[in-house]
C-alpha cells in the first residue's frame, strides 16, 4: 500500500529501483536469466533507442510462462541493496521529503529486495504481472509513449515545485530530462551527456545525500 498523496510538496525524490537501489541491473538480469535469447536480441536494440521500453519489455515479459513467476520472486531474495540507502531516507525523513521509487521493472521484485524498507518510502510505482494466463502479462497504470512506466506521469502526479531524479540507465532517461536535479551514473549519465543534460554523477547514496544536504541549507 502507497502513503496517501501529498498534494503539490516542495520536493519529492523519485528514484529508479534496479541498478540504483540495487547494486545489479536485478531486472534486466532476471529477463538475461529467463528469456536468454530473446534478451540478447532486444535488449542492444532498447539501448539504442531504435526500440521503445514499452514494446521491448513487454515482449520480453509476455515470453516468459507464467508458473515461472515465483522463480522470478526467488531471483530477487538474492539482491543488494546499495551503500548509504537507509541514511539517505533518515535524511530525507529529518526533511519531510517524501521518496518515491519508480521502476521500470516488477512490482513484486522491489517489494522483495526492500524488505521491511517498503514503510520507509513514500510509495512504489511499478510494472505489475497477470499470471492467469499460460504467459506473464504485463500491466502498468502509468503506461506512456515509448514506456511501460512513465516516470515522467508520476512527477506529474505529484507535481512537486523540485522534483529529484535518482537513476542509472535508458528507463531513467525521460525522467531525467524532465526532472529539476538529477542524479545519475552507468549508461544514463552518457545519454544525458549527449543531451547536455546537467546532472550530478554518483556512486553510493552518501554521495546524493551529502549532495542535498549542501543545496538544502
Amino acid at each position: 500500500m502507497s502513503a496517501p498523496l501529498i498534494q503539490n510538496p516542495k520536493r519529492v525524490v523519485f528514484c529508479d529501483f534496479d541498478g540504483t537501489i540495487t547494486t545489479e541491473e536485478t531486472f534486466v538480469g532476471m529477463l538475461k536469466h529467463f528469456t536468454p535469447e530473446l534478451s540478447a536480441k532486444l535488449m542492444p536494440e532498447m539501448y539504442a533507442l531504435r526500440l521503445t521500453l514499452r514494446e521491448g519489455v513487454r515482449q520480453l515479459l509476455e515470453s516468459i510462462p507464467s508458473k515461472r513467476y515465483p522463480e522470478i520472486l526467488d531471483y530477487a531474495r538474492s539482491q543488494v541493496i546499495r551503500a548509504g540507502f537507509v541514511e539517505l531516507l533518515d535524511f530525507l525523513d529529518a526533511k519531510g521529503v517524501p521518496f518515491v521509487v519508480v521502476s521500470g521493472g516488477l512490482r513484486g521484485m522491489v517489494e522483495i529486495v526492500l524488505g521491511s524498507l517498503r514503510k520507509r518510502v513514500q510509495a512504489i510505482y511499478a510494472v505489475d504481472v497477470e499470471t492467469k494466463g499460460e504467459y506473464l502479462q504485463a500491466k502498468s497504470e502509468y503506461e506512456g509513449d515509448t514506456e511501460l512506466m512513465s516516470k515522467v506521469k508520476v512527477i506529474e502526479k505529484y507535481a512537486p515545485d523540485e522534483s529529484v531524479a535518482i537513476g542509472d540507465s535508458v528507463t531513467d532517461l525521460n525522467m531525467a530530462m524532465y526532472a529539476s536535479v538529477v542524479f545519475a551514473r552507468d549508461r544514463l549519465a552518457q545519454y544525458l551527456e549527449a543531451r547536455q543534460k546537467p546532472y550530478t554523477p554518483w556512486n553510493d547514496f552518501f554521495d546524493i545525500r551529502d549532495t542535498l544536504s549542501q543545496r538544502w541549507q
